[in-house]
């Protein structure tokens, strides 16, 4: 079920045309700033967006003219691990990674997972519970379930990922809210906090 919703996902965004995706993104990125988590956040975590994929970047603007700390994810695809990195501008020095060819910072000095306040996370789609689903790899599930991570989860995304039900198994993890070009979401349920690692098993399908 996960693999055939992941294929209708792609499909149906790569239908939306990439200026359409830049203006919907920018939508959905006004209504995060002007968010209360937004605002009495004092670190941020952002992605660095991929091809048909809304975009947190003007969010990341924001954040960096209200003097937040911004970060980003770098992922080590052999260890299956996330680390999240500060950066402090758009011309910091990146690199491209992985079989997704996704922009992450040069620097590998990983920011504590205990004071990040908020974390905007991708995802090919939603439910109004709160459940997402991601490209199969786990690594959102594996960092936002630490033992020692507080922050928000929030799931930025346009309209159309929003679907009636998101199939789900034990080790996925939801967000707290969701933010689309049309609307914000809050969901009260919050999955019980557990140390990452421990037998965890993941679907590896893209």
């Amino acid at each position: 079920m996960k693999n055939h919703l992941r294929q209708e996902m792609k499909r149906r965004l790569a239908a939306i045309a990439p200026a359409d995706i830049a203006a919907r993104s920018h939508a959905a990125c006004q209504s995060l700033i002007a968010s209360e988590e937004f605002r009495r956040s004092r670190c941020v975590m952002l992605y660095m967006p991929m091809p048909h994929e809304a975009s947190p970047l003007a969010a990341a603007m924001a954040a960096w003219q209200q003097d937040k700390i911004v970060l980003v994810p770098k992922v080590d695809m052999q260890q299956r691990h996330m680390i999240a990195v500060r950066i402090s501008g758009m011309g910091d020095e990146m690199v491209i990674s992985g079989r997704y060819a996704i922009r992450e910072p040069a620097s590998s000095e990983p920011w504590p997972l205990e004071e990040i306040d908020l974390v905007v996370v991708p995802a090919l789609a939603y439910d109004r519970d709160g459940n997402r689903l991601g490209r199969g790899a786990g690594f959102y599930d594996r960092f936002l379930g630490h033992s020692r991570m507080r922050a928000i989860a929030c799931g930025l995304a346009l309209s159309e990922q929003v679907v009636e039900q998101v199939p789900t198994a034990g080790n996925d993890w939801p967000v707290n809210m969701l933010v689309t070009d049309k609307e914000i979401m809050r969901f009260i349920a919050q999955a019980p906090r557990r140390p990452a690692g421990q037998g965890e098993t993941y679907d590896t399908a893209c």
